[in-house]
């Protein structure tokens, strides 16, 4: 028998035993089929994924996608529907959260304003019955490897937004957990502070080698922190994989378009060859793109079309080197934010948009709206996603630019 077809009245030392013939060593955390029902309502639906040992796993998607239903579920605050999680080859099942090696950090930190930076560490060694001894020592090398060493006599609001967070952290770290759920822990801080921590809480995974699963539906976070990361949309994986695997093969048009910024189209495929196809889109544009996951799209299919801005060659006179798609464009809107600076052009011919990136050229430095642009790219930088009774909506409705 299957874990995902046990009765639900399987003891959990029948699930352990199963669980731990499935569950190689090296593997900290194996769920299988996990599904949570809520009143008829799906938020977790077949959910299967493993994480080796020492990982950072991050599961993305959009609000309500049920990544933070699933951490519950891995923390034992909430109980699967059906389906088995496996921690170090022992089932969970019916195991409450303060008997399970995991931790959790919140994106409120949660910490104790009426203890001080030593209390709070110490706070769960002291409910474990630790020896006080112990537990001074245990405290004091945790601070010095969050680099916050001599601070344990120190109160909560002394402390910086980036301190308290890793005060949060060594919290959960003092106690040797297997894995270190956290659900959202920079959305509370402000844009600089929260690029700084991103690097800072990749450095401390590695530093104590600990697994942590992080949730989050900012993009950036999961591509900066992550060796996997499982994109999640209405209850499902949609693609799990490595950064670089998610961002530049995407399986699905879900992920091409949550995984960093991308010109969006929708369209009808004109024609199509060994190379590629040529694409009809709705605002008039017609571009040359790669079919995904070898799918074999006919004349009159409907596709969704992806082409990332940094992807597109911008230059301010036409050029020699002859490329699957060119455009002559005039620039109507320059959006300006440093080095990411980007330009929305209009095609000529089919008043069609398309959004690029503004070079940090002196080239570029004067570039005024209404100005001619020349743009290139190849077919294999337009990604091509079948799309089942799509309706071709207006040009307005049907271009964007996709910002994950």
């Amino acid at each position: 028998m299957s874990k995902s077809s046990m009765p639900k009245s399987v003891t959990s030392k029948t699930a352990q035993s199963v669980a731990s013939d499935l569950n190689p060593p090296n593997i900290d955390l194996a769920c299988e089929n996990i599904c949570k029902q809520f009143a008829g309502f799906t938020a977790v639906d077949n959910v299967s994924f493993t994480i080796p040992q020492g990982s950072f796993f991050s599961i993305l998607g959009p609000s309500g996608c049920g990544k933070t239903t699933l951490l519950r579920m891995l923390a034992g605050f909430e109980h699967p529907s059906s389906g088995d999680i496996v921690i170090k080859g022992q089932s969970m099942l019916g195991v409450q959260p303060n008997k399970r090696p995991v931790n959790m950090v919140f994106q409120h930190l949660a910490l104790f304003p009426t203890m001080n930076i030593e209390q709070n560490i110490g706070y769960g060694l002291r409910r474990l019955g630790v020896a006080k001894p112990e537990i001074v020592q245990r405290v004091a090398a945790v601070l010095a490897r969050v680099g916050l060493a001599g601070s344990g006599n120190k109160e909560v609001g002394q402390l910086s937004g980036g301190q308290r967070q890793r005060i949060a952290l060594a919290r959960c770290l003092v106690l040797n957990p297997t894995l270190l759920l956290l659900d959202e822990p920079l959305g509370a801080l402000d844009l600089k502070l929260r690029e700084h921590m991103k690097i800072e809480l990749k450095q401390l995974q590695k530093e104590f080698g600990t697994t942590f699963v992080y949730i989050t539906h900012d993009q950036s976070e999961a591509l900066v922190m992550s060796d996997q990361i499982a994109v999640m949309n209405q209850g499902k994986f949609e693609q799990v994989g490595t950064p670089h695997q998610l961002y530049y093969q995407p399986r699905t048009a879900f992920v091409a378009g949550f995984v960093g910024d991308s010109n969006r189209w929708q369209g009808v495929v004109d024609s199509s060859s060994d190379q590629y196809l040529s694409i009809k889109t709705s605002d008039g544009l017609s571009i040359k793109g790669a079919p995904q996951n070898a799918a074999i799209l006919s004349s009159g299919e409907a596709v969704e079309l992806f082409v990332r801005p940094e992807a597109i060659n911008v230059s301010r006179e036409p050029q020699a080197a002859v490329s699957d798609n060119q455009f002559k464009c005039i620039v109507d809107t320059i959006l300006f934010d440093g080095a990411k600076s980007q330009i929305i052009a209009i095609e000529e011919q089919s008043g069609g948009k398309i959004t690029v990136i503004l070079p940090q050229t002196a080239d570029f430095y004067d570039l005024k709206k209404s100005d001619d642009l020349y743009l290139q790219w190849t077919a294999g930088q337009a990604l091509c996603f079948s799309v089942d009774n799509l309706a071709i909506e207006s040009a307005d409705e049907t271009h964007s630019v996709s910002e994950g």
